[in-house]
């Protein structure tokens, strides 16, 4: 696979660069400053250091919000992020939400998919609702590699002000959590959405992120056909083909929602 790793002074440009971004995104909305989903995982961990950095911990505010299916690790490293960084954060348990959603639409119970995503999007409403209150932004955590191919949820982690971590692969957002300061044992915690019970990102997307990041450079993104691709990576065709379709199914996910042009 491709050696995707940003030389040290690289790191602390990206560093500054997306600080620089947060900034004038909340100066620009006049705003307080920023909320966001904190999951025990490294994207939003990320974006949590970068935001401290950017406004300083008190313009900082942090949502932990557990479902049935979190797992118990992953939200006392959330509420452990928060108080490393010294941010305010809330705990809100979402599975009162979510049942009152199911009790709605009872039709909709055991559609593991359809029940996960409607998870991701309370989340999403939480997050919204003390960003409106506060008068404060909402951050993003999602990266460049799951962007590409649509893994997250329309209206839900997807529903945000702005994506501070979007331009970086997955493999470049461990480093430079790494070159943060993030804990060893966060940077390389394994990815999950927790949209059901066991679930992992990379199980979930069928390859690993270090060969999703690689076939996204350079098929994807980048200029190689598939068979240049497959030479270069020493990867089958099928999967170069199936993260080109994932990417070319997605692609209503990452543009506003159309309308139709004005008649001529």
């Amino acid at each position: 696979m491709l050696d995707l790793r940003f030389s040290e002074a690289e790191l602390e440009q990206r560093r500054e660069h997306i600080t620089d971004f947060v900034r004038d995104r909340v100066d620009a909305a006049g705003a307080s400053g920023v909320v966001l989903g904190l999951s025990g995982g490294i994207d939003s961990t990320l974006v949590a250091h970068l935001a401290v950095d950017a406004l300083g911990a008190e313009n900082v505010h942090g949502l932990v919000l557990p479902g049935d299916v979190s797992r118990e690790g992953n939200m006392s490293d959330a509420e452990r992020v928060a108080r490393d960084l010294e941010i305010g954060y809330d705990v809100i348990e979402i599975n009162p939400i979510v049942d009152s959603l199911l009790a709605a639409y009872p039709e909709a119970e055991g559609d593991r998919e359809a029940v996960g995503n409607a998870r991701a999007r309370v989340r999403a409403v939480l997050n919204y609702l003390v960003a409106n209150h506060d008068g404060r932004l909402v951050l993003g955590t999602g990266n460049r590699s799951e962007a590409a191919v649509g893994y997250f949820t329309k209206y839900g982690d997807g529903a945000v002000d702005c994506h501070p971590i979007g331009n970086l692969y997955k493999g470049q957002v461990r480093q430079l959590a790494r070159h943060v300061g993030v804990p060893e044992d966060l940077a390389a915690k394994t990815a999950t959405a927790e949209l059901w019970a066991d679930q992992t990102d990379e199980d979930e997307l069928g390859i690993s992120y270090e060969t999703l990041d690689s076939i996204l450079v350079t098929h994807v993104d980048g200029p190689l056909s598939v068979a240049a691709t497959c030479r270069l990576l020493d990867v089958d065709e099928e999967t170069v083909e199936k993260i080109r379709g994932m990417y070319e199914r997605s692609e209503h996910k990452r543009q506003v929602p159309p309308a139709p042009e004005p008649p001529a």
